[in-house]
């Protein structure tokens, strides 16, 4: 009994018979005419346009594009306008991951500041809050620091204190960190809580816990929606003449076309710096994306087998070259190769 079940599974164990090898599968790629068609017919309209706008429209005066397009006036505006998105970026991400946080804390008083904080700046318009941060000097002429009711140690003018490129930074930062508090506490909760159980469980503190476990994994969703916002600030900076802040951008092509009297081209000009500095931005996301999502929805390679399949034998094969036992009711049984008689469950 014993020899015939070492070989069940064993080398001289016989083989299954050759599967039917089936013909390889003629693929016919599945046609789309009407893919082509509307891409010819969108090519055609844009080519129209184009014509259009070179040889039917003067009032497009590509020559003035041209001339104002790297002028020193132009330039040094988009250097204002980096500088407004860059510094009002930095200041809103700092102070919108501080809210997101005060909005996640146990404590009800934090918590609701951090809900005022959002309430307020997010319910009103951003050109108003520029505009309010405009008239802070008429508001509030001096900035004293000193004990209420008595006389101040020092007294600044706000005037002085504020310029207003100082000032469009501010109300721009102030603006953006109640989305981008939003945006951060959408990221930390998309995290499992079992990672951060699982880093307490470790002996890490709230710190590292943050900072190596759940940020690194809430980047993937806070990254495409920080991009948007970086995009949207940089053209949300033409709004800062409100303040009045008139060197960024769109107001400086503004002031030109209003000595040339040629506002289109102008307009074409800023248009076309906006576009470039919005594709950089565009393409410096994409690789962060790209570095934040490193296997996440990555399919793993299928395990090959290490034997091959025919060598192992199957139970009940034919040949009969199985043990078999008689159960006491005369009934015939075969007995797996891992057991015998009397030997695990039947």
């Amino acid at each position: 009994m014993s020899d015939e079940r070492s070989t069940a599974a064993g080398p001289d164990a016989p083989r299954p018979a050759d599967r039917f090898e089936s013909e390889p599968i003629q693929a016919v790629r599945l046609r789309h005419p009407w893919r082509t068609v509307l891409a010819v017919v969108l090519l055609l309209l844009a080519a129209l346009f184009i014509y259009d706008a070179a040889f039917n429209r003067p009032v497009y005066s590509w020559g003035e594009v041209g001339k104002y397009l790297f002028d020193v006036r132009v330039l040094s505006a988009v250097g204002y306008t980096l500088q407004l998105t860059v510094y009002s970026m930095v200041i809103a991400i700092v102070l919108g991951v501080t809210l997101a946080v005060m909005r996640l804390s146990p404590n009800p008083v934090v918590k609701s500041v951090a809900w005022v904080y959002l309430w307020l700046f997010r319910g009103t318009p951003v050109y108003v809050q520029l505009v309010f941060w405009g008239l802070i000097g008429v508001i509030y002429k001096t900035i004293d620091i000193g004990i209420p009711f008595t006389e101040p140690w020092v007294s600044f003018n706000t005037q002085d204190l504020l310029s207003y490129f100082v000032l469009a930074i501010i109300g721009l930062a102030l603006n953006e960190a109640a989305y981008m508090a939003e945006i951060v506490r959408a990221g930390l909760l998309s995290v499992d809580k079992g990672q951060e159980e699982a880093s307490v469980a470790l002996g890490l503190g709230w710190w590292h816990t943050m900072t190596r476990v759940v940020l690194p994994q809430a980047m993937r969703v806070i990254i495409p929606p920080t991009g948007n916002e970086v995009i949207s600030m940089l053209k949300t900076t033409s709004l800062v003449t409100a303040v009045p802040f008139t060197l960024e951008l769109y107001t400086r092509t503004r002031d030109i076309a209003a000595v040339t009297y040629k506002p289109v081209p102008m307009l074409i000009v800023a248009s076309a710096w906006y576009l470039v500095v919005t594709s950089i931005l565009m393409v410096g996301q994409y690789y962060l994306e790209k570095h934040f999502a490193k296997g996440v929805g990555q399919r793993p390679d299928v395990m090959r087998p290490t034997v091959e399949t025919g060598a192992v034998g199957v139970v009940g094969g034919a040949g009969g070259l199985y043990p078999t036992v008689t159960e006491p009711d005369g009934s015939t049984r075969i007995v797996p190769p891992h057991a015998g008689p009397g030997e695990g469950s039947r």
